[in-house]
């Protein structure tokens, strides 16, 4: 037995008529294609749900999976203390999907759970769920309760997300288990300006495209959604959507678009999966690293000499090696002292970042060394590289010029200039040209917080260049 099917589901509160008290009548078709999700996963007679929700336990490092027998939970936060539903924990599968992780490297398990009750993001579909399986006669007097895995979302990659997912599958097959995925998660909060989010211009971009792949199980376009552009359309289910697809990684998918709605600026989309023959060419995960890979090596080709220097020394430190440092150098990169930053990205994320407002050694390329090792092994966000990420890794090196005093926030450009804030000997840095940092105010918000101080405190400013070098 396997993945029988799934669903993508949203979870509105308003949707459940003790909430919305008549206010559901605003969202009916989505009411109505979620009666018709919910039947479809009845009707394949599942032995367990599995559900992704973004509202569950989440960490940036780890993927938390619910531990226990049992759980429970209610909307009384939304008004409806009378909708309580309890359910079962499939205790088996989640010990053999934590297995299954943790001999992938993938970092999930069942520690750190900071709340055991039902977030909404679970319980809004299990209220319909139950409902549904109750009129299959799959609840009753000698099964009274549904059976779950509540898995939370993560930091990580969308590519871990997927990879979590094909680890689920198996752990499925391994078992025997007959399994139904229940994909929790609203789109775009910012479609509308007078819904309680605003707008922003990548809300209906992001639904129109996430309808769209999810509407013909274009799975492996899931991966290439630019995660900036996903946090600016405030979308909530992207990984727990990613997640799902790798449950069906290798197998064709049919899709059934239910609907799609928006509501006060929300996107709500409900679609169902069938999974059926097994098709190579659906093994999308292997075919994003098998770019992934070719674009990274082509980046590796063309470097410059900065960049090939951090990645050198980074490579040599992480395989126990010692770096040295070449002799063909520039010759800017002995004569020249600067402060440096070095950068890391993997699969499209900050993966380390140290540097030196001004010089602490004798060169630029002693300062590229030195601020690479740290970058790797000493950045407090990250745990240190590890031999099997380097592969994957992306570099850049950013050249510091001196910094310069200025009067006010009206003298910055977040795309030319990095900001330097100060307060009661308290210093935070911003580099320029940042994705997702659009205005002088939100470079000093950033910084402020990194340095520790609080919004209302006055700062001093100073301003400067760099030269990024890829």
């Amino acid at each position: 037995m396997s993945i029988a099917g799934g669903i993508m589901v949203p979870h509105p509160p308003l949707i459940v008529p003790e909430v919305g008290g008549g206010r559901e009548s605003e969202i009916v078709k989505t009411s109505d294609a979620y009666r018709k999700a919910a039947a479809f996963a009845a009707a394949l007679r599942p032995d367990t749900l599995i559900i992704t929700s973004p509202h569950t336990v989440m960490y940036s490092d780890y993927f938390h999976i619910s531990p226990g027998a049992s759980a429970s939970g209610d909307l009384s936060r939304f008004g409806a203390p009378e909708v309580s539903i309890e359910t079962d924990y499939d205790e088996e599968l989640v010990s053999e999907i934590c297995s299954i992780a943790r001999e992938r490297g993938i970092h999930a398990g069942t520690l750190g759970e900071r709340d055991s009750s039902l977030d909404h993001g679970t319980l809004v579909p299990l209220y319909f769920l139950r409902k549904a399986f109750e009129d299959a006669g799959l609840i009753n007097d000698a099964k009274p309760r549904l059976r779950i895995v509540r898995i939370g979302l993560s930091g990580f990659s969308l590519s871990d997300h997927y990879r979590l997912g094909m680890a689920i599958r198996d752990a499925v097959e391994k078992l025997g288990r007959r399994a139904v995925f229940v994909a929790s998660g609203d789109l775009s909060h910012k479609l509308k300006d007078y819904g309680p989010y605003g707008f922003a211009e990548e809300g209906p971009v992001y639904d129109e495209r996430i309808m769209r792949v999810m509407g013909s199980a274009s799975f492996g376009e899931l991966l290439d959604f630019d995660e900036n552009f996903c946090g600016k359309a405030a979308e909530c289910g992207h990984r727990s959507f990613v997640i799902m697809a790798g449950a069906f990684d290798g197998v064709s998918v049919k899709a059934d678009p239910i609907s799609h709605e928006d509501v006060t600026g929300v996107g709500y989309g409900v679609v169902t999966f069938t999974p059926g023959a097994p098709d190579k060419a659906r093994c999308f995960l292997d075919e994003f690293d098998r770019i992934l890979k070719e674009k990274i090596a082509e980046q590796r080709r063309s470097e410059d000499p900065y960049v090939s220097l951090a990645r050198m020394t980074i490579e040599k430190h992480i395989s126990g090696e010692t770096p040295v440092m070449p002799d063909n150098l520039p010759s800017e990169m002995h004569s020249r002292r600067a402060g440096v930053f070095v950068s890391l990205h993997r699969l499209g994320k900050l993966r380390g970042c140290i540097g030196t407002i001004l010089p602490v050694t004798g060169s630029i390329a002693e300062e590229i060394m030195r601020n690479a090792v740290c970058a790797a092994t000493e950045d407090p966000r990250f745990p240190p590289v590890e031999p099997d990420e380097l592969a994957l890794l992306e570099y850049s090196v950013d050249v510091l010029s001196e910094p310069e005093s200025i009067g006010s926030e009206s003298e910055l450009d977040p795309k030319k200039y990095g900001v330097i804030v100060e307060s009661r000997g308290r210093r935070g840095l911003l580099l320029p040209d940042l994705d997702g940092v659009d205005t002088p105010e939100e470079q000093i918000a950033i910084s402020k917080r990194k340095a520790g101080i609080g919004d209302g405190e006055k700062v001093s400013l100073q301003r400067f260049t760099v030269t990024r070098h890829f």
